[in-house]
């Protein structure tokens, strides 16, 4: 009798794994993320529970699992990048006495020049196209929100350039290793308040918007979660003017708050967008994995 497979998803900051049984997820379970002290201890003492509860097949992982430091260095697919070219770099090791293939990121020189990478959302965009067969056809900007956003040209299934902004790492460094929000003071004024201030701004050179998250502060009494809110507005404002042409068609992959700011900041630059659940995506682009051996 086979075990269960275990799918994971190892950002820089969460891990979530997945129990899969006859195609359905039974159990999920999290941690911290990939660059920890101790990735395969982590992930080990995890797999312990569930082989206390019965056998397991195998695992496989995307994102930062695959970085360098972290579980496995499983390199990079250089961009352009077709499923199938991502599908046949995996690296494989093994935790608890079980087999992980941890698949590749995708990385490339943008217009020739400038270098950037991604971990996991490949496989988030490779399992969109698997639930969304239209996606696979034509030209498709897909805007992947979290700590690094990711935004991705997709031309007829193949992955052909894309752009990183560390919006989600910035306004926690904002936030709260900076004096933008403080004092810490009482004060009026909701997030999405100031997260509508701040899309009025947004477009506005940066460095010179970004000081009105304190100033609002001081003499218009305004509370921390507004100048919270103003200065994600200001992030991902600038994002949107910056990536997303007057009436185009987005994709946005994600799940929760973050993607809901995104949707807001979009009409920036009239794009209409589809909203994709993240982890439908991730689980999908982990199951086309589910057979490759390294």
């Amino acid at each position: 009798m086979s075990g269960a497979r275990v799918l994971g998803d190892w950002g820089t900051t969460h891990l979530r794994l997945y129990r899969v049984e006859d195609g359905r997820v039974t159990d999920r379970l999290d941690g911290p993320g990939a660059l920890s002290a101790d990735p395969a201890g982590i992930l080990a003492a995890r797999l312990a529970q569930w082989q206390e509860q019965g056998p397991l097949e195998d695992v496989v992982l995307c994102g930062m699992a695959g970085a360098k430091g972290a579980l496995v260095d499983a390199g990079y697919v250089t961009c352009p990048a077709r499923r199938d070219d991502w599908l046949a770099g995996p690296t494989r090791t093994t935790v608890a006495g079980l087999p992980v293939t941890v698949l590749a990121g995708v990385c490339g020189h943008m217009g020739g020049v400038v270098p950037d990478v991604m971990r996991g959302e490949e496989t988030q965009i490779f399992g969109a196209i698997a639930l969304q067969p239209e996606l696979g056809e034509g030209r498709h900007l897909i805007v992947l929100p979290g700590t690094h956003c990711k935004w991705v040209e997709v031309t007829d299934g193949v992955l052909t350039g894309f752009r990183t902004h560390p919006t989600g790492e910035l306004f926690a460094l904002l936030t709260g290793h900076s004096t933008l929000t403080g004092p810490d003071t009482d004060g009026e004024g909701r997030f999405e308040d100031g997260f509508a201030r701040g899309l009025e701004r947004a477009g506005e050179p940066l460095t010179g918007a970004l000081f009105e998250a304190r100033a609002g502060r001081l003499l218009d009494g305004r509370s921390k979660a507004w100048s919270h809110g103003y200065l994600s507005a200001l992030l991902i404002g600038g994002e949107v003017v910056a990536e997303a042409n007057a009436g185009a068609s987005v994709v946005l992959i994600g799940d929760g708050k973050i993607v809901d700011l995104y949707e807001k900041a979009l009409p920036l630059s009239a794009a209409v967008a589809q909203r994709i659940d993240g982890e439908a995506a991730v689980l999908a682009g982990l199951a086309l994995a589910t057979g490759v051996k390294a």
